[in-house]
């Protein structure tokens, strides 16, 4: 009888030990699945300009007002072979960003980038679905961006584009990618054939390069366009001083007119004095050959574009963008405090970006 306790904690100890060391192997030989990952961003801005009329760039129209930007939504996971991005946006920001040949839904209205991705093999990666574009510097998101207003490239080159692309990686440096699209800055497809798009990708330490190109009958046969756009986007980082390079060239083809083009060219620099103040510039030059952006006239419209940003960094994950912009042209294509045609517009803007 002495012996029944010391044979009762055996008997116990003895059925408990299979369920311990089940419990550690199996702890062993679970994979961890990878987390969704949740990231977002939320502007504002203020602006004056001293004419009373803001330049004809995107997203900054208002004049001695304080004006909304974007609330922006990021979900995004990769597990292995696959993964996904659903950017989801609203604000103005985000609806001048879908502008175009567009004929959505309100649900389609809100989608900035959704997307899948597949890759068959290390070196190549596929996606489908609705992404930013890959031509030019400058992008919607206003946290990407160190000036807050946009360049006249961006504002009149591609946002975005629907359909399937592929990039192979030849080395660690260089990569290719094609692509088929929708037309260009929109989810639906107007006329059936589609677009075709390039870029060849150098990255080397401190120096990136891209070249890009995009082709295709842009909306309806009898109003559209055939485009063939050619851009080059250089960056390096040299320390403290940051230097990019954006050179573009849209050839448009008409049924019903004489082909015209626009090409354009800008600048940007910006110097980090510490991790929180950097200031910078953006130097644009665009020449409106046949008038295919701005107006008409006998002569080509040539229009120069200086900005002069600072980002002062937050604890926390907010910045602040004090901002002066100063636009002229040979042609009389902005309006001054009057409302009369004027060569020249200047204003001053103070944005708040979160990023989170």
């Amino acid at each position: 009888m002495k012996l029944f306790p010391l044979f009762t904690i055996f008997c116990a100890v003895l059925m408990a030990t299979p369920f311990t060391v089940f419990s550690q192997e199996a702890s062993f030989s679970t994979k961890e699945e990878p987390k969704l990952n949740i990231s977002g961003a939320i502007d504002a801005y203020y602006q004056y300009n001293f004419s009373k009329s803001p330049p004809p760039t995107s997203f900054t129209g208002a004049h001695n007002s304080f004006a909304l930007g974007m609330a922006q939504i990021i979900l995004s996971k990769e597990s292995g072979k696959v993964g996904f991005v659903a950017d989801l946006a609203f604000g103005p920001r985000a609806e001048a960003g879908n502008y175009g040949y567009y004929g959505g839904s309100i649900t389609d209205q809100i989608i900035k980038q959704l997307y899948v991705t597949y890759k068959p093999m290390d070196k190549l990666k596929l996606t489908l679905g609705n992404f930013g574009t890959f031509i030019g510097y400058e992008v919607i998101d206003a946290p990407l961006n160190f000036n807050y207003s946009t360049s006249y490239m961006f504002s009149y080159g591609p946002f975005y584009h629907t359909g399937l692309k592929a990039e192979y990686a030849f080395t660690d440096n260089l990569t290719a990618m094609v692509g088929a699209f929708n037309d260009t800055d929109s989810k639906f497809d107007i006329n059936g054939p589609k677009h075709f798009g390039a870029q060849l990708a150098y990255v080397k330490g401190d120096f990136k390069g891209y070249l890009n190109y995009l082709g295709g009958q842009q909306g309806p046969d009898s109003t559209g366009f055939k485009v063939n756009q050619v851009d080059f986007v250089g960056i390096y980082q040299l320390g403290k001083l940051a230097l990019a390079v954006n050179l573009t060239n849209q050839m448009r083809g008409y049924e019903d007119r004489d082909n015209a083009a626009w090409m354009g060219g800008a600048l940007y620099a910006n110097y980090a004095f510490n991790d929180k103040f950097l200031l910078g510039i953006r130097a644009e030059t665009l020449n409106d050959k046949e008038h295919t952006l701005f107006g008409e006239g006998d002569e080509a419209t040539n229009v120069m574009e200086y900005t002069l940003s600072a980002n002062i960094k937050l604890p926390g994950g907010l910045t602040l963008i004090p901002e002066f912009r100063l636009d002229a042209a040979n042609t009389a294509m902005y309006l001054d405090k009057d409302g009369l045609p004027a060569k020249s517009t200047a204003g001053f803007l103070m944005a708040a970006v979160y990023k989170f």
